[in-house]
């Protein structure tokens, strides 16, 4: 009668990773130090997200990142209070960011990790109060400890990583990683301050009726492309863009679906880049059950030859993916 009165809240984040840090490939509790400062910063990201009507740190920054896309206030925000996380949590070596020309080298001499990350994906989408999220790829180090981080510690293919994620600030936010077993999802509540498991063994839908692709872009696409949006559209699937990576490929995870961001005539290389966004959700995709290719090559096959490049990115339930291939 009494648990009636106290029902349970549910896993913590914290208590999940203790559970399973056996399951990591080194199960020394760096990593799991790691995961729990990316959810750290994703609670202040959090705060901050939701206070950027009031506290006016929405709109334009007034500077360009390295691709030549206007940079926002909140992506500047995002990118010092997850770097400023991973830095104090001694854990991480080196960062690979979208908003810094180069690799950030931290001068951390034990640290045995590498993160490349997006700190705010569709931060366009911010002034309109439109979901927004956090794409993060980790790696381990491949030259030795206390030794300079070389080029081959950040250009690893996405194959190589020990753990991968994403946050989401939407209707609410949520945390949702794997460490190659399996795919969860943590909903935050800000009333406890606490990360819960709400979505365990996450499973992408083996096949599913969403497309999503920026249709604005039809005309310059491949002919073979646009035959494949037609026979959606044939078949009465239906298409959903948001325009926010981690908010398209999260609905799809759900729902089932695929999303599209080919080649085009103005972004001949595809826009996505590969080492912080397209190889997280490829590795999160895989694992949930899905695919992920970049129309001829599996995207964790892919050997990165640039800490910004970029690759077009097939991604989501597994017989939309093959079908799209064909």
């Amino acid at each position: 009668m009494q648990t009636k009165l106290a029902t349970s809240v549910g896993i913590t984040l914290d208590r999940f990773i203790k559970k399973k840090q056996n399951d990591f490939a080194f199960a020394s509790g760096e990593l799991s130090q790691l995961l729990r400062d990316i959810a750290l910063a994703g609670k202040i990201i959090h705060r901050e997200v939701n206070r950027a009507g009031l506290l006016n740190i929405g709109g334009a920054y007034g500077t360009e990142n390295v691709q030549g896309e206007e940079q926002q206030k909140l992506d500047v925000i995002a990118n010092i209070r997850f770097i400023r996380a991973l830095k104090n949590g001694g854990e991480v070596c080196a960062i690979v960011s979208e908003e810094d020309d180069e690799i950030l080298d931290l001068n951390n001499k034990d640290g045995r990790y590498i993160v490349s990350m997006d700190p705010l994906d569709g931060s366009s989408n911010i002034d309109v109060n439109v979901s927004i999220g956090t794409i993060f790829s980790i790696f381990r180090r491949v030259s030795p400890v206390g030794s300079k981080v070389t080029n081959e510690d950040v250009l690893q293919k996405g194959s190589e990583q020990v753990a991968a994620g994403y946050l989401l600030y939407g209707s609410s936010t949520m945390l949702v990683y794997t460490t190659g077993r399996g795919v969860n999802g943590f909903t935050y509540d800000p009333s406890l301050g606490e990360f819960f498991l709400s979505h365990a063994d996450m499973k992408i839908p083996e096949d599913g009726k969403i497309y999503s692709i920026n249709e604005g872009s039809y005309r310059s696409l491949e002919p073979k492309v646009q035959q494949y949006i037609e026979n959606c559209k044939d078949k009465k699937y239906t298409a959903r863009y948001i325009g926010s990576l981690v908010a398209d490929f999260h609905r799809n995870l759900l729902k089932g679906g695929i999303y599209i961001y080919p080649s085009t005539d103005k972004a001949p290389n595809g826009k996505l880049r590969l080492n912080y966004e397209c190889n997280a959700l490829a590795m999160i995709c895989e694992q949930a059950g899905g695919l992920a290719t970049d129309g001829k090559n599996r995207i964790l096959d892919i050997q990165p030859e640039s800490l910004h490049q970029r690759v077009p990115f097939y991604t989501g339930s597994k017989k939309m993916v093959e079908e799209a291939m064909k």
